[in-house]
């Protein structure tokens, strides 16, 4: 139940962050609420694609009920949402990292290699950001030097770990793999972690 609720404010996040850039890109109406509907949910449809299954959202109403909500709030309330970025990268933050270890937890549901499993986990939590970027004509941001898909990885991994050769309980592994990843992107941001750049 708890998954569920962080998993819908998860949605509702990453949809106004979607609004938020299509209105910086001075999109219309309708680019907006595609680029909500994309940002939110392009990760875990693309996820579910490549595990050949039904999309998720397909059978979840609720999703796309929040994904509208996140747009029309958006849409309402940007400004005092541009003044809220510290409370919504928390939100964000939780998001990418219950993101994660669903996805990868639904990858092992399918039998898939625990490596990739994880990778599908990271695709699962960060590609709806990808998608959103390349459609603004942005490098993405994963790619750029900030640590954001990395500590997803390391969570990922820590849950394989704990799971595979650890046998650690699937309840406490996934624990351990959220507070992983929100550890490690409140120390990056707290730090100013940066990955290396290629010259």
């Amino acid at each position: 139940m708890l998954l569920n609720i962080i998993d819908h404010i998860g949605v509702f996040v990453f949809a106004v962050s979607g609004i938020l850039s299509a209105s910086e890109k001075r999109l219309d109406l309708f680019g907006g609420v595609v680029l909500a509907f994309i940002t939110a949910l392009g990760g875990g449809t693309l996820r579910d694609l490549l595990l050949n299954t039904e999309v998720a959202w397909m059978k979840a109403d609720t999703l796309i009920y929040t994904v509208l909500l996140g747009a029309i709030a958006g849409l309402i309330f940007h400004r005092r949402f541009a003044q809220w970025r510290r409370t919504f990268f928390i939100f964000d933050t939780i998001g990418i990292a219950v993101y994660t270890t669903l996805g990868l937890q639904k990858a092992l549901n399918f039998d898939h290699l625990p490596v990739v499993a994880v990778f599908l986990g990271v695709i699962s939590a960060t590609f709806g950001g990808v998608i959103r970027d390349v459609l603004c004509n942005e490098i993405p941001l994963i790619f750029r030097k900030e640590f954001y898909a990395t500590a997803c990885l390391a969570g990922g991994f820590l849950y394989v770990i704990a799971v595979q050769w650890l046998k650690m309980e699937t309840t406490i592994a996934m624990i351990s793999c959220i507070g992983m990843v929100v550890v490690l992107r409140i120390l990056a941001v707290k730090l100013k972690w940066q990955m290396p750049v290629i010259k």
